[in-house]
């Protein structure tokens, strides 16, 4: 592994929390109101993972998508530590490479939130699987898109590579169309990520998931949550919304080698008889 200190960097977001850099993407993990913060707000709270894994039997899977300094996978942890969960937690953690990890946990007294969960995470690092509590924690490194093929369908997905400008594999179109049919249909799950975008709503939507906004979180008064089953969002994407994705100049769907425009009339028509949208004024 080359020198973590080059690839990363300890920096102290707007809120005074502190959190991790990648030098080579430019990218904050958990900019504004640091790492902790969102993945309890973003993720743990508005995806209800402790009420809905209350109401279900069996195991509740839970795919962490770009593990990075854990943060989300802790706030998972601190979520059911206290708490007798009726089903068994299965927290399925993806990434490319653990070296942000390894770079968290060298600095875990300046990060803070590692700090109780050193033994668990050192376990998961030697055997690539670890216990806390009501969960299993299972980590998986490599390239999302084939490491997930084969594995149990998700209740719940975190989803956090870095951006699509840094990570643009990972939000296309042809990407989410695949991810939209690993799920089970008749296990609902919910999506949860940091963006707002035109784009990646209208490419959500066209890979066959119900989108809506989601919580606020730092400097965006808005996120975005997207399901397979439409009774799970709050708070679903209107007509009004709709009209809006006509008139952008980037809408477009995020498509393998190409980049956000206007919105193409064929992918418009496609968007409008969307179950979400057809037959509603």
């Amino acid at each position: 592994m080359s020198n973590l200190v080059d690839e990363y960097e300890i920096v102290t977001v707007a809120s005074g929390a502190r959190s991790v850099r990648s030098r080579e993407h430019g990218e904050t993990f958990h900019p504004v109101i640091g790492p902790m913060a969102e993945a309890r707000t973003l993720h743990v709270e508005q995806q209800r993972l402790v009420e809905r894994a209350a109401a279900t039997r069996g195991d509740f899977v839970i795919w962490d998508v770009g593990l990075g300094a854990a943060a989300n996978a802790v706030a998972v942890l601190e979520a059911f530590a206290s708490r007798e969960a009726a089903a068994t937690i299965r927290l399925h953690s993806f990434d490319v490479s653990v070296a942000p990890l390894a770079f968290a946990v060298e600095n875990a007294a300046a990060l803070g939130y590692l700090a109780d969960h050193r033994a668990a995470v050192a376990e998961l690092l030697d055997s690539r699987r670890a216990t806390a509590g009501a969960v299993e924690w299972y980590l998986h490194v490599g390239d999302f898109r084939t490491l997930h093929e084969g594995m149990p369908a998700p209740h719940a997905i975190l989803y956090d590579p870095y951006s699509p400008k840094a990570n643009p594999e990972l939000w296309t179109l042809e990407h989410f169309a695949e991810l939209f049919r690993s799920l089970d249909p008749e296990r609902g799950c919910l999506w949860s990520n940091y963006t707002r975008s035109t784009a990646v709503r209208v490419t959500l939507l066209l890979a066959g998931f119900f989108v809506g906004r989601g919580a606020a979180t730092g400097e965006k008064e808005e996120t975005t949550l997207a399901s397979n089953h439409a009774d799970l969002l709050t708070a679903p994407l209107d007509r009004a919304w709709l009209q809006r994705v006509h008139r952008s100049t980037a809408a477009a769907p995020l498509r393998d080698g190409g980049s956000a425009g206007p919105i193409a009339v064929e992918d418009w028509e496609r968007l409008g008889a969307h179950p979400q949208f057809a037959g509603r004024p």
